[in-house]
């Protein structure tokens, strides 16, 4: 049995970050590298453009100060921080649910 996430969650984690565009978000990579800046796009594979980024620690990593936008594909990230206001609780409850319906008809 393969590894990682179903398609279905997959795309209902895809749905969530496209509400995101134009967001600011923090996202957390596996070399524990932290990036904030605006969620300018991602994809299906989960890959995400960033725009007027700053990293969190700019003494461990001074060649990203001269970064202002980047692409980081979806298999190094670790984390993703998303501001509270810019998720609908209710409507990623609803999704979720409905997810998991589909999942154990099959």
């Amino acid at each position: 049995m393969p590894t990682g996430r179903s398609f279905g969650e997959r795309r209902l984690i895809f749905s969530v970050f496209k509400t995101l565009t134009d967001q600011q978000v923090t996202v957390e990579l596996k070399n524990d590298l932290c990036i904030t800046g605006v969620l300018k796009s991602v994809d299906q594979f989960l890959n995400i453009r960033l725009d007027n980024i700053s990293v969190l620690d700019e003494a461990r990593h001074p060649h990203m100060m001269a970064v202002k936008n980047c692409f980081i594909r979806g298999s190094v990230v670790r984390y993703v921080q998303i501001p509270p206001s810019g998720i609908d609780t209710q409507l990623l409850e609803d999704a979720t649910r409905r997810e998991a319906a589909t999942q154990t008809k099959r």
